[in-house]
């Protein structure tokens, strides 16, 4: 049976790598992957990389997947932080006790949407994320580059992308 995984990305600024590489890692594993946004069209990386957005966020839903992976990168803060659109399926898929998982600056969106009290996690070393984080509760661990707390992943930052896709793909 075919496994799907929604990635969700800034419609720009997005980190390349934080969404190439799992998404690569994901689809070498036989995962489909479908990608949504705030915004539809192509999204633009810091490093020059696009990718068409397959839909919204407010079209997706999660009885279709079995994992939401949110992407970094600086437009993830002006896109993602506060949409909560996204922070009410990031909970359906927490309520399903379906893996969620945010790399970079992304479990920002995670603390934002209530899903971090408590929970072992990790973020880029930012100043804004990790007082964000730490006032929603979460047991922050910035040296980790991926950390694992039941069916929370988190990550932070570019050079921990592929491990991050592999942390999913272990924990799916």
């Amino acid at each position: 049976m075919k496994k799907y995984i929604l990635m969700v990305i800034a419609p720009e600024n997005f980190r390349d790598e934080e969404f190439f590489e799992p998404k690569e890692v994901f689809e070498q594993n036989g995962f489909e992957v479908i990608v949504a946004s705030t915004e539809t069209g192509t999204a633009k990386g810091t490093q020059g990389g696009t990718f068409d957005i397959d839909f919204t966020v407010d079209r997706a839903k999660s009885e279709r997947y079995d994992a939401i992976v949110i992407s970094g990168g600086g437009g993830s803060r002006k896109h993602l932080w506060d949409n909560k659109t996204l922070h009410k399926l990031l909970n359906d898929f927490n309520s399903e006790n379906k893996t969620v998982a945010a790399i970079c600056i992304s479990p920002v969106v995670l603390a934002k949407a209530g899903l971090l009290k408590e929970k072992k996690c990790t973020v880029f070393n930012d100043t804004e994320s990790i007082e964000i984080i730490k006032k929603a509760g979460g047991k922050l661990d910035i040296e980790k580059n991926v950390v694992r707390d039941g069916n929370i992943i988190t990550a932070n930052g570019p050079a921990a992308s592929k491990a991050f896709g592999e942390e999913v793909i272990k924990k799916l």
